[in-house]
């Protein structure tokens, strides 16, 4: 099992109510499951974690299975909503 941190941006910040959190998982899914499992008394946070993308160590983890993302010791997660904005 790894130990990292989760950072969370915009929207999925305010759902967190907090910017960062320590993981304890070896997966991408569990830290995740962790994460929902803490917050069970706000179900917008599980909500707009299904809208997000992440980042794994700087690296998209894009379409993969989440429980097929190993996590590292010292790793970091974020966690992007869908962002607002572009040329007009």
């Amino acid at each position: 099992m790894a130990s990292g941190t989760i950072r969370y941006w915009a929207a999925a910040k305010a759902a967190a109510g907090t910017a960062e959190e320590h993981y304890e998982a070896g997966t991408l899914a569990d830290a995740l499951e962790r994460a929902r499992e803490r917050r069970t008394e706000h179900p917008e946070f599980a909500r707009v974690l299904l809208r997000c993308s992440f980042l794994v160590d700087g690296e998209p983890v894009g379409r993969r299975a989440h429980d097929a993302v190993r996590l590292s010791d010292g790793g970091t997660v974020e966690v992007l909503p869908p962002f607002a904005g572009g040329s007009a």
